[in-house]
């Protein structure tokens, strides 16, 4: 059997040039990057203002109180990939202890008793301190412009807000008058504007307008955003108890002294080696590594195995990642994890050694010498006592994709290269408009990331003051010969790997191009615990786009997977550049599903 041929249509092409390549989940962003490389800014300058973009124009994908990852490389140390750590930790007071005492039996999926400290903005400004080369007005300029002066949104915004209608006008007032000014959401291309959000933009300008080295200017911009106006507005804000995905009223815990004393910094990369290439991810203190347990499962299997679109591919490739999922619920977290052990050749083929010709519907960690798993609650269902009428709450978890495949919304991605060879890629997400109630003075809200924790006792993700939570954003730098050759990522919640995942394979073992990876029907599994309220699995579950083909979904289901179709168009949100450094060719791809992602170059 030979891997299947990509198909000879693609909804876009490849772009290729030698000057620079940006790719992202909305076109301003894509547009404010590649500007930003027109006017001699490097990679980093341009990832960073398409990331301030992105807060305006995508405010329900992710919000300057959320949260980012990064993993990236410099031209001066090319072999050397490395993390941009924007997670925040829980505030001080958020204990399991005071979670229990409200009566809650998980951390809400909307509400500030869900919010980490916002990590994003400080991120965002050390990458642009330590490796960009423009000053942060000219950088902020685009997304200043967009959120004082206004753009015209994307339709999923509107229906974003429309969905969440009730919850603002009947318990986040603050909410309603920011996002429907009119009573009513906006209308797909109606112009919106953000003017608190533009006045917080201008106060880290003007902080650090005065003072000595532009790096010295920047940490101003990042003092101010840590003890200045948004950390004391936060923190005065969520005092006052508001409806949460529980169905009961919280006040948020979050303080300035949780604000001041985080900062993000970088990290080294959790790194496999798979088929002559070197894929970089976070530690597992995200979900990056089980996407790197995958492939060392599915490297001890022939080329055919690993075809993402042949029933015994598609198969092969949903039972490696439960595996590895499995093993992230067991042993992730924010903790002293024995990620040598879980990458090791031999602990692979034990797990290869699980897999059969049909579907397993078990919650099946590894054993790990030394180290009990954790076993979470495995719910197929939940309804919080306080909705026991079966009432439903639009703001909850994060809306990424339902049974029927229908996309509600999910995060955001950026890739960014340069002729000098600096490659990012970075997946910012988090204080989704919809995360909790907006703050006036603001023009955002806080995020919901402490949703994955749990609050049972001893597990690597439990919740605890300090402790970061295990967070889904999984961005992925792939290197060869010691040289970064793709930046990849995907929005998309727990199906960020495992989308990511059909990529490297298509590309490193099919040999496909970037755009015929990112067209090419995906899928993933739904047979593992949800990273997001209210935390439920199907076990057996796998949902796939329809031009997988009748022969395909017919042989899963004969082989026990629980199937949901999900339309031609659904699944992924895929987005990459690449560098040839044989010829200096640079490449972009983005995704068509959503018609919002677009790639940019020269």
């Amino acid at each position: 059997m030979t891997y299947t041929p990509p198909p000879s249509f693609t909804t876009r092409p490849t772009l290729q040039g030698t000057f620079g390549m940006t790719a992202s989940t909305h076109w301003l962003a894509t547009a404010s990057a590649q500007a930003v490389l027109e006017r001699g800014g490097n990679a980093f300058d341009a990832a960073v203002a398409g990331a301030f973009v992105l807060h305006v124009v995508e405010p329900h994908l992710n919000g300057p109180g959320g949260d980012m990852t990064g993993v990236f490389a410099t031209a001066a140390e090319p072999g050397r990939p490395v993390v941009l750590m924007g997670q925040g930790p829980a505030p001080a007071a958020a204990t399991r202890e005071h979670y229990l005492s409200e009566g809650l039996e998980l951390v809400p999926g909307a509400g500030a008793l869900a919010a980490a400290v916002p990590a994003a903005v400080d991120a965002w400004l050390v990458l642009l301190r330590d490796h960009g080369t423009w000053e942060l007005e000219d950088v902020l300029a685009f997304a200043v412009g967009y959120a004082r002066d206004g753009h015209p949104i994307v339709g999923r915004v509107g229906a974003t807000i429309a969905a969440v209608a009730d919850l603002f006008t009947e318990h986040w007032p603050t909410s309603a008058a920011l996002w429907m000014p009119e009573g009513r959401p906006p209308r797909e291309g109606e112009v919106i504007r953000n003017e608190a959000y533009a006045r917080v933009l201008g106060s880290l300008v003007a902080a650090a307008a005065d003072g000595g080295t532009r790096e010295e200017r920047i940490d101003a911009a990042r003092l101010e955003w840590r003890t200045g106006l948004v950390a004391q507005a936060a923190a005065e804000f969520v005092r006052t108890p508001h409806r949460h995905s529980s169905g009961l009223d919280h006040a948020g815990v979050i303080t300035v002294e949780d604000f001041a004393g985080f900062e993000a910094g970088y990290e080294e990369a959790t790194t496999l080696e798979f088929r002559g290439h070197t894929i970089a991810k976070t530690g597992p203190w995200g979900q990056g590594p089980a996407l790197l347990q995958t492939l060392a499962i599915l490297d001890g299997f022939d080329d055919e195995r690993l075809d993402p679109s042949t029933a015994i591919g598609v198969h092969t490739i949903l039972e490696a990642q439960k595996l590895a999922i499995a093993d992230r619920e067991a042993y992730y977290g924010d903790a002293d994890v024995p990620m040598e052990y879980l990458l090791s050749a031999e602990y692979a083929a034990e797990r290869r050694a699980l897999i059969t010709d049909e579907a397993s519907r078990e919650f099946r960690p590894g054993t790990v010498p030394g180290v009990e798993p954790f076993t979470p609650p495995l719910r197929t269902g939940y309804t919080p006592p306080a909705l026991a009428d079966g009432s439903g709450f639009a703001g909850v978890g994060e809306p990424t994709v339902s049974r029927s495949g229908e996309t509600r919304g999910d995060t955001c991605h950026i890739d960014v290269v340069d002729a000098h060879g600096n490659m990012v890629s970075a997946t910012p997400s988090g204080g989704w408009l919809q995360s909790s109630p907006a703050i006036p003075e603001l023009g955002f809200c806080l995020g919901s990331r402490l949703q994955m924790t749990w609050l049972e006792e001893g597990g690597p993700s439990t919740l605890q003051a300090g402790k970061r939570p295990r967070t889904t954003l999984t961005p992925t730098l792939v290197l060869k010969d010691g040289r970064p050759v793709v930046a990849l990522g995907s929005p998309g919640g727990d199906q960020q790997d495992q989308w990511q995942l059909l990529y490297l394979l298509r590309t490193i073992v099919g040999g496909y191009s970037p755009q015929q990876a990112v067209d090419a029907p995906s899928l993933h599994t739904t047979s593992i615990p949800g990273s997001f309220w209210p935390r439920t699995w199907e076990p057996g579950g796998a949902v796939v786009e329809d031009r997988l083909g009748e022969d395909v979904i017919a042989d899963l289901e004969r082989r026990g997977h629980v199937v949901t179709r999900a339309g031609d168009w659904s699944l992924g949100r895929l987005s990459s550049v690449t560098k040839d450094h044989a010829t200096g060719v640079l490449s972009a791809s983005a995704n068509p599903r959503g018609a919002q992602g677009y790639a940019a170059g020269r």
